[in-house]
């Protein structure tokens, strides 16, 4: 395999200016016309837009700047250096095990590619209860288009790897409708291993498109500084106080950077920015931040097929089925997207359940095993209120996640559906991710089996890669904590930039609308901090 040129490197060498605190000698000061905190896909589309715009950006990551120089596709490497809590990050309860980025490009560093556009449903449903009337699909196709451009986003050309082929000739069996899933790749190699960054560069995350060029058109990027609390003085933020962490990016190592700026923009995430808000003491006068924040509670469906599926290989999501969001009202039981997950040792092991020799059973005949996983829309119903972010004593943020019965129900369909779709695919047994689950070797057993489950915290395992909410975006400051364009309600000089602003879940892979919605809050930032229009990004070359 011939050397893969890596663009972050070349970038350093040609001069882009990259501070790593964690080197830093003496407390250090820094000016601005925007602080941008946090590199993932709110925070980088935002740097390159403003950046465009002539303005003087200072991008802050409290993770580190790795590259495809760096991704080694070793799982025991990628979780400790690219991920939140080294992929261990939990619900207040331990019950749900969250999946986020923490790096130069946040989550878009390390997921699986997959980009919808919001959903129609979703779009109406903020219009009618959170006065969102200008977030239509009419009004954002412009955006999502550009976006698209810009990433590459389009449909996937070659087949469908095995572990997604098996959802979709499920599926077909059942007449239940699936469709493919577009990609954000240009010239991807098939590897599969997308959550542990791309060795190749061709996923098109904010770490080679929209950081690169911010960082070329005289941004400033900061990591391993972990923002630590906006000090406010009347109606504005005057500056940022960060705390720099040590090479490990575990520890502080005793020097503080100071960034002070005319406009702030938090994007670190649904939950590290209501965390960093409520640290800051950020007005509040409802009690609405750091409330209604969504997960797509998620489930898994195991199953072993006496064929090769190699669920490690290939392009990770490609397929997917949204037949159990449609087939009823937003406001009816929960709906679910189905799709299907790649399949790498270490993330498989701490992820099904059962212990000693099943579970070693399980593993011996892990080129076999296939998964699907049902992602939950919460949001829409009042027994699916979301979670709350709050604060531990020492400061750090903690998501409390409580799930109702009204959930588990759909937790239990979801488990059904999957199971069915597997035996329909031909699966020798079909083992749901559930600590009392039998590994059920007919359709008519599962559907038995698991109509029995005890459907609860701990035993039932809940997982998600997708966090949104908890700044509440609405005109009405009952409703929100953010107006529609972004700002923060009562200070002047502050937005949020990130998947937080959703009133609700999305129903589908989030990336995409992150990217859609702030490339759109970005833009008329930019028009009006500098006086001037600001020209569509154009597709990378």
């Amino acid at each position: 395999m011939s050397a893969v040129p890596d663009p972050v490197q070349a970038g350093i060498a040609a001069g882009w200016k990259v501070i790593d605190a964690a080197a830093l000698e003496a407390d250090r000061a820094f000016d601005a016309d925007v602080v941008i905190i946090g590199s993932g896909a709110g925070g980088g589309v935002s740097a390159e837009i403003l950046a465009l715009a002539g303005l003087k950006v200072i991008i802050v990551e409290e993770g580190a700047l790795k590259s495809s120089t760096d991704f080694k596709m070793r799982e025991a490497d990628a979780y400790p250096a690219l991920y939140q809590e080294s992929a261990a990050r939990k619900t207040r309860d331990k019950a749900i095990n969250i999946l986020q980025g923490r790096t130069v490009g946040g989550s878009t560093t390390v997921n699986w590619t997959s980009s919808f556009r919001t959903p129609e449903a979703t779009l109406a449903y903020w219009h009618k209860n959170f006065g969102l009337s200008t977030y239509t699909s009419a009004a954002l196709a412009p955006w999502f288009a550009m976006m698209e451009a810009r990433l590459s986003i389009g449909e996937w050309q070659a087949p469908p790897n095995e572990n997604n082929d098996l959802l979709r000739r499920g599926a077909e069996r059942l007449g239940i409708s699936s469709g493919a899933i577009r990609r954000n790749v240009k010239g991807c190699w098939n590897l599969g291993y997308c959550g542990m960054g791309c060795p190749t560069n061709a996923k098109q995350s904010m770490l080679v498109t929209t950081i690169p060029s911010a960082l070329g058109h005289g941004a400033t990027l900061v990591t391993h500084a972990r923002a630590q609390r906006l000090v406010f003085k009347g109606d504005a933020v005057s500056h940022l106080l960060c705390e720099a962490l040590a090479a490990d990016g575990l520890a502080a190592s005793g020097r503080s950077v100071t960034l002070r700026a005319r406009h702030f923009i938090v994007a670190g995430g649904a939950i590290n920015s209501p965390a960093l808000l409520l640290r800051s003491r950020a007005p509040d006068p409802h009690g609405l931040l750091g409330r209604r924040t969504f997960l797509h509670p998620t489930v898994i469906s195991a199953a072993i097929f006496a064929q090769r599926v190699d669920g490690f290989a290939g392009a990770p999501q490609t397929i997917y089925s949204d037949h159990f969001l449609q087939n009823g009202p937003l406001d009816g039981p929960i709906g679910y997207k189905l799709e299907a997950p790649p399949l790498h040792p270490l993330l498989l092991s701490t992820t099904m359940a059962g212990y000693g020799q099943a579970h070693a059973d399980t593993m011996r005949q892990f080129p076999h095993v296939h998964g699907l996983l049902a992602l939950l829309r919460d949001g829409f119903h009042d027994e699916a209120p979301g979670g709350s972010v709050g604060l531990t004593h020492e400061g750090a943020a903690l998501l409390d996640y409580p799930i109702k019965d009204y959930v588990w129900d759909g937790v239990r369909r979801a488990l059904l559906s999957m199971a069915e779709i597997q035996f329909a695919a031909g699966a020798a047994s079909v083992q749901p991710v559930h600590e009392l689950a039998a590994r059920y070797t007919s359709w008519e057993a599962a559907r038995k089996g698991i109509g029995a489950l005890p459907m609860k915290e701990h035993i039932t395992r809940v997982v998600s890669a997708h966090v949104m909410g908890g700044c509440t975006m609405s005109d009405d400051e009952r409703r929100g904590v953010v107006g529609s364009n972004g700002r923060y309600h009562g200070v002047r000089n502050l937005s949020v930039h990130d998947g937080s602003l959703f009133p609700t879940s999305i129903g589908a892979n989030p990336q995409l609308s992150v990217y859609a919605i702030t490339a759109r809050l970005a833009s008329e930032l930019a028009q009006a901090l500098s006086g001037r229009p600001t020209a569509p990004l154009a597709p990378a070359a």
